[in-house]
This record gives C-alpha cells, structure tokens and sequence, in this order.
C-alpha cells in the first residue's frame, strides 16, 4: 500500500488507540505492537502498554515482494521475547491476538509454508487476516487461521470503521480470554468489512 491507504491506517490505529482508551479494563491489560513488513520486517512499536502508545509513522514500503513468511517468523521472535510466560512464580501475559493486514501474497513461499507450525506453537489467543486491495490471494491466508475478513477498499472511513470493529474485538477478546476454552469469538465485522469464507 501507498500514499493515502498508508495515512488511513494511521488515522484508523489511533481511533483505535483512543478508543480502547475507553475502557478501563483494556487500559489496564492492552499492550500493543506494530510491526510493518515488505521485502523486510520492522518493528516500529515494540509491545508498549496502551497508557503509553504513541502511533508511529509508517513508512511508505520499498519495491519489493511481500515477504509474509519473513514477517511471521519476525512476530514469532518477538512473541517469544516479549510476551510473559506464567509460572509458579508470577502470571504470565493473556495470548496474545495477531492481526495481519496485507494481500495474502507471500513472495518467500517456502519460508511461510515452513513458518506454519511455529505460529501455531506460539498460542496465539486468535489470529485474523485483513485482506486488502483486489489482487488478493485467500489461499495463504486459509492457511493461518479461518478468521478471515476483506476490505473492498483502502480509503479513510473504511479504515475507521475496520479499526472500530478490531477494537470490539479486542475489549471482547481481552476479556473472554481468561474465562473461556478456544478461541474467543469475533464480533460481527461491519458491512465495508466483508467476511471471507
């Protein structure tokens, strides 16, 4: 994505910020992480505490392929790194929910058909693909989850509404994530958000 598509999701991201705001419980256990990703992955907001998130700028990518498999490889490390794991001694962090925005492409084939099964070890509470644009392909996206969605188009208010909808998902995620066996459920995305079966 380019140019005004890349401004929509930063405006879409701190709607979300402030939303989630909001709401105390998610003030109190939200931490949010931002890793954007072309032909290279780049963390550009490490796992921050929502009180404490500032939205950063987010580059316009270089040429390139799309490298996915590169990116989850990426989240999988930081998840490792990151995210608390509980033992006797303390409690650990809730799974983590990971959500992806691209076009399903994956230039680095191989390395995303090998990166599968360490992104299923790394318990993720849920994981939901965003699919953008019209050169879609769903099929490496079916691959990583069935929570699956599809915006139509990439302008400001379509945005807005699919950030609204993520951070439904994440107040109810938060907080069904203690309290219920499987993954949380998703809320109903709304009518720019298309679910993709």
């Amino acid at each position: 994505m380019r140019g005004e598509p890349i401004e929509a999701i930063k405006v879409g991201l701190e709607t979300m910020v402030a939303a989630l705001r909001q709401d105390p419980y998610a003030l109190e256990t939200v931490h949010l992480s931002m890793i954007t990703f072309n032909r290279y992955p780049e963390q550009i907001l490490p796992l921050t505490s929502l009180e404490q998130v500032q939205v950063p700028a987010i580059a316009q990518p270089a040429a390139g392929g799309t490298h996915l498999g590169e990116a989850l490889e990426y989240v999988c490390k930081k998840v490792g790194e990151e995210v608390k794991k509980g033992d006797r001694e303390q409690k650990g962090d809730w799974m983590p929910l990971l959500f992806i925005l691209c076009d399903g492409r994956a230039s680095d084939g191989q390395l995303f058909t090998q990166i599968l099964p360490e992104v299923q070890r790394s318990h993720f509470g849920s994981i939901i693909v965003c699919l953008v644009g019209n050169k879609l392909q769903p099929e490496n996206a079916k691959l990583l989850t069935d929570k699956i969605v599809h915006l139509d188009t990439t302008d400001g208010p379509t945005f807005r509404k699919f950030f609204a909808w993520v951070t439904v998902a994440v107040c109810e995620g938060n907080r069904s994530l203690g309290s219920t066996v499987g993954e949380p459920p998703l809320p109903p995305p709304p009518p720019e958000v298309n679910t993709v079966i």
